[in-house]
C-alpha cells in the first residue's frame, strides 16, 4: 500500500488576490512574515515550509528529489490559493516558483523572484568552468562533510558560500541547529537545481527578477539568463545587498515586491 501524500505546513494571512511565498534553502516560511504583515490588508498570503524545513515533513524516500516534487508538496497550498495567484520566491524557492509557473502558467498572474537558483540555465549554455562553479564546489564540499559526519562543516561550506567567509561562525548559537539539519538535503537541492531546465519563453506573466550587487557569480549568472529568456521581465538590483537580501533587508526588498504585485495583480 502506498503511503499518503505528504502535506506541508503553511502560514496564512490577509485577504484579497492570493500570493504564495516560497522560502530559501536553510530557511523557513517565517522569513516572509514581514511581507505578510505589509500586504495583509490588500492580499491573501500563503507561505509553506518546504521539505525538511520548519514544520513540513522530511522527504519520505531515498529517491532523488526534483523541483516537480517540491511543487507537488505545495499543491494543497496552491489549491487553497485558488484558480489564480502570484508567486514570490527567494533562492531555491524562486526555482520552485519557476517550476510551478511552467507547469500551470495560466494560473500564475505574476512572479517576483529574488535570485532564483536555477543553475541548469547556466550549465545549459556550456559545461564547467562557468558561473556555477562556486556553488557546485560548495555543495560538493558540504556533501563530503556530511559523509564524514560533520554537519557543522557542511553548514559552514554552504552558508559561507552564500553570505561570505565567517558567516556560519558568526551566527547566533540558537540559529545553527535548525540550519545545520536542513543542510542534510544539499545533494537533493543540487540535483534539482542543476538538472531541470524549463521552457522559460513559455511563461507569459510579468516577472520581477531581483538581485543584490554583492551576491555571487552563480546568482548573477542565473539572473542574466532569465533576463534573456523571459518575455515579460523587469530587473532590479539592490546596491550592497547579498543573496540573503530578503532576510537581511526585508523592508528594502519587500517594498519592491509590494510595488510590483500591486501593479501586476
Amino acid at each position: 500500500m502506498s503511503s499518503p501524500p505528504a502535506v506541508p505546513y503553511w502560514r496564512e494571512a490577509g485577504a484579497g488576490p492570493a500570493v504564495v511565498c516560497l522560502h530559501a534553502n536553510a530557511s523557513v516560511s517565517g522569513q516572509w512574515r514581514p511581507l505578510m504583515s505589509r500586504l495583509a490588508d490588500r492580499r491573501r498570503l500563503l507561505a509553506p515550509d518546504a521539505y525538511g524545513a520548519g514544520q513540513s515533513p522530511e522527504w519520505p524516500s531515498d529517491r532523488t528529489i526534483t523541483l516537480a516534487d517540491e511543487v507537488q508538496l505545495i499543491e494543497p497550498v496552491l489549491a487553497q490559493a485558488g484558480e489564480r495567484y502570484a508567486l514570490v520566491g527567494h533562492s531555491y524557492g524562486g526555482a520552485v516558483a519557476l517550476r510551478a509557473a511552467a507547469q500551470e502558467p495560466d494560473r500564475v498572474s505574476a512572479l517576483a523572484l529574488y535570485e532564483p537558483t536555477l543553475f541548469a540555465l547556466i550549465d545549459a549554455e556550456g559545461p564547467a568552468p562557468n558561473d556555477a562553479d562556486g556553488i557546485r564546489q560548495a555543495a560538493a564540499t558540504a556533501a563530503a562533510a556530511l559523509d564524514a559526519g560533520d554537519t557543522d562543516a557542511a553548514a559552514r561550506a554552504f552558508i559561507d558560500y552564500w553570505t561570505g567567509p565567517g558567516s556560519w561562525d558568526n551566527l547566533p548559537e540558537d540559529r545553527r541547529p535548525g540550519m545545520a539539519r536542513s543542510i542534510a538535503n544539499v545533494r537533493r537541492w543540487a540535483h534539482a537545481l542543476f538538472t531541470e531546465p524549463m521552457p522559460l519563453a513559455a511563461l507569459p506573466m510579468p516577472v520581477l527578477v531581483m538581485t543584490g550587487s554583492g551576491s555571487t557569480a552563480a546568482a548573477h549568472g542565473v539572473a542574466r539568463r532569465l533576463m534573456l529568456a523571459l518575455p515579460n521581465v523587469t530587473h532590479i538590483e539592490f546596491a550592497g545587498l547579498g543573496h540573503m537580501g530578503p532576510i537581511t533587508h526585508p523592508d528594502v526588498v519587500n517594498a519592491e515586491i509590494e510595488r510590483f504585485l500591486l501593479a501586476a495583480t
